[in-house]
């Protein structure tokens, strides 16, 4: 395959951070430092993420990734009415309607994005939340795409090796925004990133990349010296001039001391900075996604328009704290220089 991630010039790859965060300036500014930029295709439509595949190859000459987000099984209707009863008085407070539960499930255009990395192939594409069929794979793999699986446990990584993925994202509980298990109603895994990648080691030999809580030279090269062959930085990144985090977000990444892991936004189990919406809510929240995801998209949007970071969604690292503003080419070349030195 053309793309080998034990062979990238700087071993760093962009996480792919979907709702907005993750912008093709951001793909071309990795790629110019020498690492792996990705674009988030989650939440956004199969022709959406054809534009935005456009603009980094305008942008950029240099391989690129793709992230897809896996459809998961509908959640529990009667457990997602509840939790819209219990948010209701919010939503009255704030003057937004919350939507009506559908009944029809949201694959996040899940085969047209399949059907245009076929027709279109990319370098690279990793998934989130589970795994293609088999059939895909093998679709994918015969297009020259190469492929990676994000995993939490070993595990998920047999089943990920099993599919025919080329590698794997071994994301520890550290990792801001969604934790990757490959169930909804799993109760994310516990175990340290740098002792993670070992246990994964021992029942695959594929490709590892590191993921969670790597905002500097020290904690990349622990990673690397962990078994990694590339860190994937996402939280790092997020206060980069070419993120697409708002600015209420990047200010909260300094000014919030800590994080925790929480299904009050989505129904999936994610981590980001602590805030009142978090703790007046998170105990209730069902293990449904996206029905969590929609339901809760009308207040996080009215949040943000007010900057409230105490009702926003603030994915985060357990490394926030270092995350730097400036170009993101320089982000990563002098994280890298740290790690080297």
């Amino acid at each position: 395959m053309a793309v080998r991630l034990d062979e990238l010039a700087v071993p760093v790859i962009a996480a792919p951070m979907a709702g907005g965060a993750s912008t093709p300036e951001l793909v071309a500014a990795v790629n110019r430092a020498g690492g792996l930029g990705f674009l988030a295709a989650g939440y956004r439509s199969a022709p959406a993420m054809a534009e935005q595949i456009a603009l980094v190859r305008k942008s950029s000459d240099r391989p690129y990734g793709v992230n897809l987000f896996v459809p998961s099984p509908p959640g529990d209707r009667a457990a997602v009415a509840a939790y819209r009863e219990r948010l209701q008085p919010e939503a009255e407070r704030w003057g937004v309607t919350l939507p009506e539960e559908s009944g029809q499930p949201d694959r996040d255009d899940w085969e047209a994005k399949i059907a245009v990395l076929l027709a279109d192939p990319v370098p690279v594409v990793s998934y989130t939340f589970g795994l293609p069929t088999a059939e895909e794979a093998s679709a994918l793999r015969a297009a020259g795409t190469l492929q990676v699986g994000t995993v939490t446990t070993p595990e998920e990584a047999r089943a990920a090796q099993a599919v025919g993925m080329d590698a794997l994202c071994v994301q520890g509980p550290e990792a801001g925004g969604h934790r990757g298990t490959h169930r909804v109603a799993d109760v994310p895994g516990e175990v340290p990133l740098l002792r993670l990648l070992p246990a994964v080691r021992e029942v695959t030999g594929l490709p590892l990349v590191a993921a969670g809580g790597l905002g500097d030279g020290a904690a990349v090269t622990a990673a690397l010296r962990a078994g990694a062959v590339a860190v994937q930085l996402g939280t790092a990144l997020l206060r980069s001039d070419e993120s697409g985090a708002s600015a209420a977000h990047r200010a909260a990444l300094t000014e919030l001391p800590e994080t925790t892991v929480t299904r009050a936004f989505t129904g999936r189990p994610a981590r980001g900075l602590r805030n009142a919406f978090i703790d007046r809510h998170g105990p209730y929240a069902p293990p449904a996604y996206p029905e969590v995801h929609h339901l809760t998209a009308p207040l996080r949007a009215a949040a943000t328009r007010r900057e409230d970071t105490e009702a926003m969604h603030l994915w985060a690292g357990t490394a926030h704290h270092l995350a730097r503003s400036g170009p993101a080419e320089a982000i990563v070349t002098d994280l890298w220089r740290s790690a080297q030195g």
